[in-house]
């Protein structure tokens, strides 16, 4: 809007009828007074300011609106008719004009004037309206980069906080910032914790998360630099995107695995034990249930045999009496003793062999007494067959002392009882330390086992037939021939296998035979409680 100040009516109406034809917005003041109360409240693009004026000249009008700061920069043109002198145009511009037209008035050049100073108050306003824009937007911006240096800030001090290791990166993969625990395992921000020798470097890695832009999760294995030792740990990094999903920032932490992978290697460990155990107890289990089955049929099939006997023979027997025959009688009788007394010998055979599943007490058990009493046991026998029996110096182990006594009893009874006819037995009981739980391992004098090597020079049998004579019932003989229910050495295998040993035997027809034992000087695993041990040998007893 122009402003012109006149105190003629025929002026104002002749200037604001030129401006408004060209479309200029005009309004108008008739005294210098009046202007300055309209200068104060509405703002103007130009003042044409008329000089010679009743009350305040337009010299005063201009030097008091200079002198306003808020209306100092409004371009104030002056009219004049009479004051056309130098001095005149002078005191004008150091009024604060900046520009004096004298009357008559040249229209155009008015106009062009006017509309020069209207465009640049119009781009005096837009630059002062971008300059407004830009200074918000520098304060915006200004205010942004203070939220932004403090949301670092407080990254920065979580990343301090916490008890990882931690770093920030920038989009290309470049470390910015680590925390203190960093250096525990890296000399300086540039390089990544070393890994061992073999394993891919987490640079190659972190590299590789870089290109593809996704998160990085995995275990890596750091050296940490004052102890020299390596400790698992989680390496994870996640990208940092702002509104237009652009990576503005990785954010990463390497996790102390080291306790948690310990716990899980053992529990592996432990499940993998607990596995194989269970696999054994089923292989075991599965083995005695087919012991189980083959007791329970060859059982009844060689009890039933006696026992057919027994009802047989007392049948007739009854028929005998029945009809006063007394002949053969006694045979009769006596068979039936003979049944009964296998029958008897039969059951016992098997209850000691069930009774070997029972827990029992280990304890140190001197091999030289046991032996010593077996062979009082069996004096009879030795002096009827002249026998002879060398023994060695025999070890402590720990054992069973009864089962130990039964094992060997059975060995050296079978030695006199297979001897070959007219030929007088000879039994010789060796023992060897040796350091492995073999049959065949070399002598050593401070070894954890014993080799019990027992040989004859009876009839022997056939090695084909050597897994046969430890199973229950089995025969390689006629009972006719020899006595016996054929449990004897299954029990001897038993009682070894209680006693975490070994036994086999070497033999020839007609050569004799040597059955070798291995057992262990001591017992890995802890024997049961006395108490239990004593309820269960009283539970035997009875």
């Amino acid at each position: 809007m122009v402003l012109i100040v006149d105190d003629k009516e025929e002026n104002l109406l002749s200037l604001r009828s030129i401006l408004q034809l060209n479309k200029i917005e005009v309004d108008t003041a008739s005294s210098g007074e009046e202007a300055l109360q309209k200068v104060l409240k509405t703002c103007y693009a130009l003042i044409i300011l008329d000089v010679q004026m009743p009350g305040m000249d337009g010299f005063e009008v201009a030097e008091a609106i200079t002198g306003y700061s808020k209306t100092k920069d409004i371009p104030i043109i002056f009219l004049s008719a009479a004051n056309t002198h130098k001095k005149f145009i002078t005191k004008g511009y150091e009024s604060g004009a900046i520009d004096y037209v004298t009357k008559p008035v040249d229209a155009d050049i008015l106009l062009f004037k006017v509309k020069t100073f209207q465009r640049l108050y119009d781009q005096k306003n837009e630059l002062s309206t971008i300059q407004n824009a830009l200074r918000e937007e520098i304060a915006i911006r200004q205010k942004a980069e203070e939220t932004l240096n403090d949301n670092v800030r407080e990254l920065h001090s979580i990343i301090e906080a916490i008890p990882q290791i931690a770093f920030t990166a920038k989009p290309d993969g470049t470390i910015e910032f680590v925390n203190e625990h960093w250096f525990r395992y890296s000399a300086n921000i540039k390089e990544f914790p070393e890994v061992p020798e073999g394993d891919a470097t987490i640079r190659s890695v972190w590299q590789d998360a870089i290109a593809e832009a996704k998160p990085l999760e995995m275990e890596v294995c750091i050296r940490m630099l004052e102890r020299g030792d390596y400790r698992y740990h989680l390496l994870r990094a996640l990208p940092v995107k702002d509104t237009q999903n652009n990576i503005t920032k990785w954010v990463g932490t390497l996790t102390d695995i080291q306790e948690q992978k310990q716990i899980n290697q053992l529990l592996e460990q432990k499940v993998e034990e607990r596995t194989l155990e269970l696999q054994q107890s089923n292989e075991e289990l599965e083995a005695k249930n087919h012991e189980l089955q083959q007791f329970t049929s060859v059982a009844s099939h060689d009890l039933k045999e006696p026992l057919r006997k027994i009802q047989v023979f007392s049948s007739i027997v009854r028929e005998k009496l029945e009809a006063n025959d007394y002949h053969n009688l006694e045979e009769y009788l006596r068979r039936i003793i003979v049944s009964g007394e296998r029958m008897s010998g039969l059951i016992n055979d098997l209850l000691s062999y069930s009774r070997l599943s029972v827990l029992s007490l280990f304890e140190n058990a001197d091999l030289n007494k046991i032996v010593q009493n077996i062979l009082l046991d069996l004096e009879i026998a030795i002096v009827e067959k002249d026998a002879v029996v060398e023994v060695d110096d025999l070890p402590v182990v720990q054992a069973i002392p009864g089962q130990i006594r039964q094992l060997l009893q059975n060995i050296l009874s079978n030695a006199l009882k297979f001897s070959k006819a007219g030929v007088p037995p000879v039994i010789g009981i060796r023992c060897s330390i040796i350091s492995e739980k073999r049959i065949d391992a070399p002598e050593t004098p401070d070894g954890a086992f014993c080799r019990l090597v027992i040989s004859d020079n009876g009839i022997g049998f056939d090695e084909q037939y050597l897994e046969k004579i430890f199973t229950l019932f089995q025969r390689l003989n006629s009972k006719e021939s020899y006595e016996g229910t054929g449990i004897g050495l299954a029990i001897a295998k038993k009682i070894v296998e209680k006693h975490n040993g070994l036994i086999t035997a070497r033999s020839k027809e007609n050569e004799g035979a040597t059955f070798i034992i291995v057992l262990p000087l001591k017992q890995e695993k802890e024997p049961e409680s006395a108490e239990m041990a004593l309820q269960l040998n009283n539970t035997e007893n009875e």
